[in-house]
């Protein structure tokens, strides 16, 4: 069984300039793939500058995984540059660092539950399937300004997770300074004429963005059913390099479960914890080689998309009431004895 020393988890845990630098390559890179895709529209060079989009968009998702660092608080040392890190993130992904980190602790404390606000509806066993479905179809093809939506509809309801004052006064100077940032990028692009760049620098990559992320969502949750962090999570651990490149891109959140089971751990200490994901990974198989295999798994749950072991109890409840009044007696009769024995045996033990 893995059981990782304290002192070896007290190490794991603790932020280093690490990830900050992965993050500075990647925004460089992803400001690289801009100017190629700046140049190329400029130059009438579009089949060029659909590569730049594809480039860009696979960075910008790059930065989506140093916004969640981020809320988790080990994005790098000082909280400081952590945060405006994250904020600076944020207003480009329409989110708010605050508004994210509040909502996704919801996710980790309520993992696959209902109160499981990130994985709205496909948790609510009172949501019927054509709106799961249609949820599923909204953020694979809008996925980034379907997050925006689901999450600043978290903070306005009345029945919002956000309770503190101090998050909620937050929450709004986050979403002033969001609101102030797209207004000065609006006024320079109507006053420059740019729209056209508008549209291939930011609004089309952000839309491939938006699919990559709700697609590695789904593949991280969707249709699984266990009660344990291993058995609601797939995780990738690849074995091949450009595999492995890739999730190095992606702040190691292949290694999901992990995540999941250390969620304040940053992200370049979670190879060493695979360990984690054989302890109850009996439940279910949830470590594949790759993503493609992660993918095939996942695909058909999304003919009734649905997360949690909730649904099981939903299930169970729906073959109770399709039998016979006489038989669901005769059953009940049988559940109360193998209840019975259940009870001998464990006064017995």
């Amino acid at each position: 069984m893995f059981d990782p020393s304290k002192e070896l988890l007290i190490e794991a845990h603790r932020p280093t300039w690490t990830t900050f630098r992965l993050w500075l390559l990647f925004t460089g890179m992803l400001a690289a793939a801009e100017g190629l895709t700046a140049w190329s529209v400029l130059n009438k060079h579009y089949a060029l500058a659909v590569v730049g989009v594809v480039l860009a968009a696979h960075f910008m998702h790059s930065q989506l995984m140093a916004f969640h660092e981020a809320a988790h608080g080990v994005l790098c040392p000082p909280r400081w540059l952590n945060e405006t890190v994250g904020i600076i993130i944020g207003n480009f992904h329409l989110n708010g660092l605050t508004l994210f980190r509040n909502v996704h602790s919801t996710h980790h404390a309520y993992l696959g539950t209902e109160k499981d606000e990130q994985l709205w509806p496909f948790v609510d066993t009172s949501t019927p399937r054509w709106l799961r479905r249609g949820a599923a179809i909204g953020e694979l093809c809008f996925g980034m300004f379907y997050d925006a939506v689901l999450f600043w509809t978290a903070f306005a309801r009345s029945s919002s997770p956000i309770h503190s004052a101090h998050a909620r006064w937050r929450v709004r100077i986050e979403l002033a300074s969001m609101i102030g940032f797209w207004a000065a990028m609006i006024a320079a692009t109507v006053w420059l004429g740019t729209w056209k760049l508008l549209l291939w620098l930011y609004i089309l990559p952000s839309l491939v963005t938006g699919s990559m992320y709700a697609l590695r969502k789904y593949i991280e949750h969707m249709g699984l059913m266990g009660r344990t962090p291993a058995g609601l999570s797939r995780s990738v651990v690849h074995e091949d390099p450009l595999g492995k490149l890739y999730t190095f891109t992606m702040f190691n959140i292949g290694y999901h479960g992990v995540h999941h089971a250390y969620s304040a751990m940053p992200q370049h200490s979670l190879p060493k914890f695979t360990g984690v994901l054989a302890d109850e990974a009996g439940e279910t198989e949830t470590v594949y080689p790759n993503y493609r295999r992660a993918f095939w798994n996942m695909l058909p749950s999304l003919r009734d998309p649905r997360i949690g072991s909730q649904w099981l109890a939903v299930e169970s409840e729906a073959s109770r009431a399709a039998v016979p009044a006489p038989h669901r007696r005769e059953l009940k009769t049988i559940d109360d004895s193998a209840m019975t024995i259940d009870e001998t045996a464990g006064a017995a033990r």
